[in-house]
């Protein structure tokens, strides 16, 4: 007979950052995750986590607002039910709630978390085997100072720790970030792939003037440099240089990265569990973009370790990551709330070994951090 759910719980956790994360369209200090606690019958206990990126600048959830669903929706739901048949309560979910992808990717994440332990496999198994034990990472220059981003790139290729970095464009002048990326690229020099993340702030023609200069400044990536819905300029960018571009925003499940392909998009995709509604439906998007020709990209919504280790799971499970990942989150915060923190070195992580996501919990560290009422 399967375990049934017991309790399930949503905590707020605020952890601050080691420095500004700057983005276009805010600058962060502090990260807040939504930590997902699901138990059972037989006393097991799944983790997950829901986290995005400046509470409501990024998009329409807030970790308020995704533990609020969780607590007032999902929960009544799931309380008795097989804690074992992801897709029946998957189902179950997406018919009473529309989107609230990353409360469903918390509550999918612990699920897969709870059956692992289980089954004593870790969550890479479930997901159908792990190809992969160490995962590829880049860093993100995101102070906004090019003297300091250029030392910090420096010393981490040094360390060993990155070798491939992205930096957060469009809240300045374009020539200003143009100026600014071109300058580390410079100083990096061949050895390190730079990238950049416009996060929609570009209309089409400043998109192309700038994909323009960054192609002649050697970048090798631009990400989502047009409103995410505005899929004919991101065809017609595509076609137009052959520095390719990220779509990121642009899609969250596999029916709209499909639209996209056959609209005659060309380029690469970030993956995201948050975005996707869980680990198992980014990988369909997967499918349908190695289908399509479409380079892959493991992204991150800044998750911590939790989130970042469900993430990880998922990725070791593809063959070809073609732009590597960026699951640095835990790196971006200043603690943890995982006992044994996740292992960067070589300009990647290690996937955690052990049953289900292969982390616990630090009790203390969660009462510290967590959102006092």
């Amino acid at each position: 007979m399967s375990a049934t759910i017991q309790s399930i719980e949503a905590i707020l956790v605020d952890i601050p950052t080691i420095r500004p994360h700057k983005l276009s369209m805010t600058t962060m200090g502090v990260q807040t995750m939504v930590i997902v606690r699901i138990k059972d019958s037989s006393g097991l206990e799944g983790l997950g986590e829901a986290t995005t990126i400046g509470g409501l600048a990024y998009g329409p959830e807030s970790p308020e607002s995704v533990k609020l669903t969780i607590d007032t929706y999902f929960r009544p739901q799931l309380i008795g039910q097989p804690s074992d048949n992801r897709n029946t309560l998957r189902v179950m979910l997406n018919r009473s709630t529309r989107g609230n992808n990353l409360a469903k990717s918390a509550i999918e994440t612990a699920l897969l978390d709870l059956q692992g332990k289980r089954l004593n496999c870790p969550v890479s198994d479930l997901l159908g085997g792990a190809v992969h034990s160490h995962i590829p990472v880049l860093w993100t220059l995101a102070s906004g100072d090019t003297a300091k981003d250029i030392e910090e790139s420096l010393s981490l290729i040094e360390t060993g720790r990155h070798c491939d970095f992205k930096l957060k464009i469009g809240s300045r002048a374009l020539m200003d970030d143009v100026r600014n990326v071109a300058a580390i690229k410079a100083a990096v020099g061949e050895t390190a792939s730079v990238r950049v993340d416009v996060n929609q702030a570009w209309d089409e023609a400043t998109a192309a003037r700038g994909m323009a200069e960054l192609q002649a400044a050697g970048i090798d990536l631009v990400e989502q440099p047009t409103p995410m819905k505005d899929y004919a300029a991101l065809v017609r960018l595509s076609q137009k240089f052959y520095l390719p571009i990220l779509a990121d925003e642009a899609v969250a499940d596999a029916s709209e990265l499909y639209s996209l392909a056959a609209a005659g998009f060309s380029g690469a995709v970030a993956l995201k569990i948050a975005k996707a509604g869980g680990p198992a439906r980014a990988l369909e998007q997967a499918a349908v973009a190695q289908a399509a020709g479409i380079g892959l990209y493991g992204g991150t919504l800044l998750e911590g370790t939790i989130g970042t280790v469900s993430a990880l799971h998922a990725w070791s499970t593809l063959d070809t990551l073609r732009w590597g990942t960026e699951m640095f989150g835990p790196l971006l915060m200043k603690d943890d709330i995982v006992i044994k923190p996740l292992n960067f070195h070589d300009n990647g992580v290690d996937l955690p070994e052990g049953p289900g996501l292969g982390i616990d919990i630090d009790e203390d560290k969660l009462a510290f951090y967590r959102r006092k009422a």
